[in-house]
């Protein structure tokens, strides 16, 4: 885990190693955050199989080392020294939970998104990022990017638009030409928009989904599920 300052944590002093353990402790604690695979852990130790597996598991039942889930492919287990937690390359960032799209944490935040709108009738971004911040339902200090994730999902899901402020009206608090958000509630807007019955609807990554990316309909298991090809 990274400390306040932004520095790496200090690589614990462990008490002697078998000699396998100890070349496998040291390659995995050089990973950091990224972590290793096992079959990669073979092919840099120059170990067999068997040793692998059985230093591994030494070294968890010591507490030196931890198992995470791969979002990109959870059968591809990797592991990384205790004091590291996983990049979002591999977790997901914020928006994920034990390797899964955490589905009801961004539901949640979304509502509290959308009622700070209504309340304001019309809010900036910082308006909404700040009010998140301040009101203490989430454990996380979520950054401003994040909270312009799920507005931007929110408005391709039609639950609000997007627009540019005047300064009068419903405005007056918002400087002219400054980028802000309304609700469509009540308005032309659908009550429940197309968007919201698909998945790409409440993830908030949908601006880094492309065909061949990282983050891709093609690997998306939630999108194969809702198209019917989970079989």
């Amino acid at each position: 885990m990274m400390s306040g300052t932004g520095k790496l944590p200090q690589k614990r002093k462990v008490p002697a190693l078998p000699e396998n353990e100890k070349k496998l402790y040291d390659l995995i604690w050089s990973k950091e955050t990224l972590g290793i695979w096992t079959a990669d852990m073979k092919k840099e130790t120059g170990l067999p199989n068997n040793a692998v597996t059985k230093a591994l598991k030494s070294l968890q039942s010591k507490g030196f080392i931890k198992d995470v889930v791969n979002i990109h492919n959870k059968a591809k287990k990797i592991y990384m020294a205790v004091e590291f937690e996983p990049s979002k390359e591999i977790s997901g960032g914020t928006w994920y939970s034990e390797g899964s799209l955490d589905l009801e944490f961004i539901t949640i935040l979304r509502k509290q998104c959308r009622l700070h709108v209504e309340r304001l009738k019309v809010a900036t971004l910082e308006n909404v990022w700040q009010f998140i911040r301040d009101s203490k339902v989430f454990y996380i200090d979520f950054s401003l990017q994040q909270i312009k994730e799920i507005m931007s999902a929110m408005v391709l899901d039609k639950e609000l638009e997007e627009l540019i402020s005047s300064g009068v009206g419903d405005f007056f608090h918002i400087r002219a030409g400054r980028e802000c958000y309304r609700s469509l509630k009540g308005r032309d807007g659908p009550k429940e928009g197309f968007f919201s019955a698909v998945p790409c609807g409440v993830c908030p990554r949908i601006n880094e989904c492309s065909p061949d990316g990282i983050i891709s309909p093609n690997t998306c298991v939630y999108y194969q599920k809702w198209l019917g090809l989970d079989y």
